[in-house]
């Protein structure tokens, strides 16, 4: 099966597996998908992920999401660069999301960073994803 927008079903897997109280949901696995775990990962906003393949050929991730006072850790993902339209940003522009409580994700030259991460380095980049 092709999707169109590869990370945007990862991103609505977690943020249906949030609301349905999952401790684990599972994905196909991708190089930008492993990339854009792993910033969540860094950030907290996931407990880990782990790499497998089920049938030969084809991986899978499984994603642990994480949760606090029994509520999901991750209360708002959305998308914000879409393949019908892409949303660059330069290191002066990036976007903060509520006020810094939340965090922006971008593909940069120097990988897939939080806009924290990213404003250290002094870079822009795509803007993924929000979350908060």
């Amino acid at each position: 099966m092709s999707l169109s927008d590869p990370l945007g079903d990862m991103l609505t897997r977690i943020r249906n597996g949030q609301r349905a109280m999952k401790s684990s949901i599972s994905s196909p696995s991708s190089k930008l998908r492993l990339s854009v775990l792993e910033a969540l990962k860094r950030e907290g906003y996931i407990r880990g992920y782990e790499v497998s393949e089920p049938q030969k050929g084809r991986p899978e991730v499984t994603i642990e999401l994480k949760y606090f006072q029994g509520k999901g850790v991750i209360e708002h993902i959305s998308r914000v660069s879409k393949p019908g339209r892409r949303i660059y940003s330069g290191v002066k522009d990036l976007p903060t999301v509520r006020n810094g409580l939340g965090v922006a994700i971008l593909s940069t030259p120097n990988g897939v960073l939080s806009d924290n991460e990213a404003r250290e380095a002094h870079v822009g980049g795509e803007v993924l994803c929000k979350l908060y």
